[in-house]
């Protein structure tokens, strides 16, 4: 049985109006890929030239330390002190001109603070730079249960332990005394 050319006709329009509707989409949205977005774990921020990404905070508990993962990247011509704090403490890091600073892990640079929540909360953490103003962001506090974060838990810093010795007081000696002599 031979198809006329007519039968065929509809399919041919069909799809082209088909492709031309779904082509549209992309034509009218942007492409998810090209939007910047936290891939991982930690949360990303962006102040001026300065763009903190996959930033979180690993800890054992609450009101205690907590390191600091992620990274910064200065986009700028500058370079850029970043002033990161929690409501318990504050730590400056320095980022030069188009370079990127990877935070804790084994390669990155050690950054301790202060957390008043406990893993599985978020914490306020404020990010400035002089000319990229401040931006506070809600972190994300994990603790040492998956095994990637395991290494990275700080343990706290021992309280000195404070002892008393009893101080024994030296005991008296008889004081020597020479007793005058009389030449005879």
């Amino acid at each position: 049985m031979a198809r006329s050319r007519s039968s065929a006709r509809p399919v041919v329009i069909g799809a082209a109006v088909l492709a031309a509707v779904l082509s549209g989409c992309s034509v009218t949205n942007q492409i998810t890929t090209e939007k910047p977005y936290a891939a991982s774990d930690g949360v990303r921020a962006t102040l001026g030239d300065l763009t903190a990404e996959n930033l979180l905070l690993v800890a054992e508990a609450a009101d205690g330390p907590a390191a600091l993962q992620g990274a910064f990247t200065n986009r700028g011509d500058d370079a850029l002190t970043v002033e990161v704090s929690t409501t318990g403490s504050t730590e400056r890091v320095r980022v030069a001109a188009g370079e990127t600073v990877l935070l804790g892990g084994q390669d990155g640079e050690d950054v301790v603070l202060e957390t008043p929540d406990a893993p599985g909360a978020t914490t306020e953490v404020t990010i400035a730079t002089g000319a990229g103003g401040t931006q506070t962001v809600q972190v994300p506090v994990l603790d040492g249960t998956l095994p990637e974060y395991t290494d990275l838990v700080p343990t706290p810093e021992p309280e000195p332990e404070i002892t008393t010795q009893a101080t024994e007081e030296p005991a008296p000696t008889e004081a020597t005394t020479a007793e005058p002599t009389t030449a005879p």
